[in-house]
C-alpha cells in the first residue's frame, strides 16, 4: 500500500474534488489522533491520502503537525512506502517558483520536535544515507518524464522549525552548507517513517524565493508578504494543481516495483538481537 502526505493547498485539491476518496476519518493512535485519512481509488489503483495541514485550510502549521500519530496511522493501514509533498522556498538561485524538486539530502534545523517513536529505549539508531528512498527517488523522476514535466533531481532541504519563515542570514548560513531548499515539514516525518521501515520519499515544488535571495518589497494581506510576483503566484498555483496527476502517475509505476531497497531492512539488526518482536506495534507499546 503507498501512503501520501499532502502538503500545503492540500485542503484545496480535497475542496474542490480533485483528491477524492472514502473518508476514513482520523486514526486514534498511542500519540493521538492522526489527520483524517481518505481512501482513494482511481483507475484501479488505491493509495491513502492524508492532508498535513488540516483539510479546512491551513488549520495546522509545521511544528504543530503530530508527525507520529500520522505516520503510525498510515503503518497500521498497511502503508508501506510514502510520498510527501512540501512546498519549500529556494535557496538555490537556479530555482524558481512552480519548479518540482526530488531532493536528495537533508539537514536539519529543528529544535523542539519529537523525532523517534523510541523514547527511553536502547534502539532506533537508523542510517541516513540515503536519506529518501533510492529506488522511489528513480520510479519519480521516471514519473514526470512520462508525463512530460521538468524536475530537478537532486538537492538538500533545509528543515527549519517556524512557523515564522527564516532571516536573511539564516538563508545566507544555509546557502554556506550549499543548500538549495528551505521548508518545514519532512523533519521528523521521514525519521519516524524509516523508524517503522517505510520507504519516504518527498515531492517538492518550489513556493517562493527564500528571504534575501532577491530583493522583494513587503506587500500587506498576500502570501509570504510580498515574495512572491503575481506571476510566480500563477507558476505555484499550476504546480500544485498537478499533484494528482502527479501522484496517479508515481503509485501508477510504484504498483509493479517490488520493494528492492534497504528501507524494509533497516532495523534487522535489533530483530535479530531480540530487541524488537515481529510485531512493530510492540516496538513501540
Amino acid at each position: 500500500m503507498i501512503g501520501v502526505i499532502g502538503g500545503s493547498q492540500a485542503y484545496d485539491l480535497l475542496s474542490s474534488g480533485r483528491i477524492a476518496g472514502k473518508r476514513l476519518g482520523s486514526i486514534q493512535t498511542p500519540f493521538g489522533d492522526s489527520q483524517p485519512i481518505i481512501r482513494v481509488n482511481c483507475d484501479s489503483l488505491e493509495y491513502i491520502f492524508l492532508s498535513r495541514h488540516g483539510e479546512a485550510g491551513y488549520s495546522i502549521s509545521a511544528p504543530f503537525v503530530n508527525y507520529r500519530a500520522n505516520i503510525w496511522a498510515l503503518k497500521e493501514l498497511g502503508v508501506e512506502r510514502v510520498i510527501a509533498w512540501s512546498g519549500p522556498g529556494a535557496i538555490n538561485h537556479n530555482l524558481r517558483p512552480g519548479d518540482f524538486v526530488v531532493p536528495d539530502d537533508l539537514i536539519d534545523e529543528t529544535r523542539r520536535r519529537t523525532y523517534t517513536f523510541f523514547e527511553g529505549k536502547g534502539v532506533g539508531f537508523v542510517r541516513q544515507s540515503p536519506v529518501f528512498c533510492p529506488q522511489m527517488t528513480q520510479v519519480a523522476v521516471r514519473a514526470f518524464e512520462r508525463l512530460g514535466l521538468s524536475v530537478n533531481q537532486g538537492g538538500t532541504y533545509v528543515c527549519t522549525e517556524g512557523p515564522r519563515l527564516e532571516t536573511p542570514a539564516e538563508i545566507r548560513k544555509f546557502r554556506l552548507y550549499r543548500a538549495d531548499l528551505v521548508g518545514m515539514t519532512l523533519v521528523p516525518e521521514v525519521f519516524l517513517a524509516k523508524e517503522l521501515e517505510m520507504c519516504y520519499l518527498p515531492i517538492c515544488y518550489v513556493s517562493n524565493y527564500a528571504e534575501g535571495v532577491r530583493e522583494a518589497d513587503f506587500v500587506s494581506g498576500q502570501l509570504f508578504e510580498g515574495l512572491l510576483s503575481p506571476d510566480e503566484k500563477q507558476a505555484v498555483q499550476d504546480a500544485v494543481v498537478r499533484f494528482p496527476e502527479i501522484i496517479h502517475e508515481v503509485v501508477t509505476l510504484l504498483a509493479n516495483e517490488e520493494r528492492t531497497c534497504n528501507c524494509p531492512h533497516l532495523m534487522d539488526r535489533y530483530r535479530l538481537r531480540g530487541d524488537l518482536s515481529a510485531d512493530w506495534h510492540e516496538w513501540i507499546t
